[in-house]
């Protein structure tokens, strides 16, 4: 497939950061977008903004339930999508290990784990069905590498990495998993890390220049190939 084919795209956490500054971008150049978070404002803009077929439903993305309702409704609706992105994730308030609340961690893993699982669960059946797909799993640069404040950060992106190796061995011909880290971008995210340091580097809308068209030409090639956005 080539950039130019109009794909169905489902996205995780598309209210803010990276999934908003994807979702605008796809959408504004024929893609159809399928997208879960968890802020009401935000999917209500969304909604108001970008109308049907493209849709935005309020997913807890670590609630199992939530998700498979979610995947039912629009492979119902709109079949397989062609490409996955697994982007929903949050960050442990800087501090270290030992000082990291056992409630914040299971949070941070529930997301960034097991909610990446949930999806998996529910939208790959009916990929491997169709024949083919794209799953990326945003992993990060500390899914490689460690920083200290953001252990459990980094303890659940090295598993996305470990989780999408495996699966993209598992996969049937005609298919790719993908680890992807996105690179640094200024995010609410990174600010909770580098503070107004984060200023320095690009924009997620800025990002999303480089980031969607790499994303759109990833296809079975790349299958089981950490990469990151160039």
């Amino acid at each position: 497939m080539t950039i130019t084919t109009l794909r169905r795209i489902v996205l995780t956490g598309v209210t803010r950061g990276l999934g908003r500054a994807l979702a605008e971008w796809f959408i504004e150049r024929g893609h159809t977008v399928f997208g879960c978070g968890r802020s009401a404002a935000d999917l209500d803009h969304l909604r108001r903004r970008f109308r049907p077929p493209h849709d935005f439903a309020a997913v807890d993305v670590a609630k199992p339930d939530q998700v498979q309702a979610w995947a039912d409704r629009l492979l119902t609706k709109h079949g397989a999508p062609d490409l996955l992105l697994n982007n929903a994730a949050v960050i442990n308030t800087n501090a270290p290990l030992w000082q990291v609340p056992a409630d914040e961690f299971d949070r941070l893993i529930d997301i960034n784990i097991k909610g990446v699982a949930n999806v998996l669960r529910s939208f790959l059946p009916a990929m491997i069905t169709q024949g083919r797909g794209v799953i990326v799993n945003f992993s990060s640069g500390w899914g490689r590498s460690t920083s200290p404040q953001v252990a459990p950060y980094c303890a659940s992106k090295y598993a996305i990495e470990g989780l999408t190796l495996a699966l993209a061995q598992e996969l049937p011909d005609g298919m790719a998993a993908i680890p992807l880290n996105p690179g640094i971008i200024d995010t609410e995210m990174l600010r909770s890390c580098f503070g107004d340091e984060a200023g320095q580097y690009p924009s997620a809308t800025e990002w999303a220049k480089r980031a969607a068209p790499f994303l759109l030409n990833l296809g079975p090639a790349d299958n089981g190939k950490s990469l990151s956005v160039p």
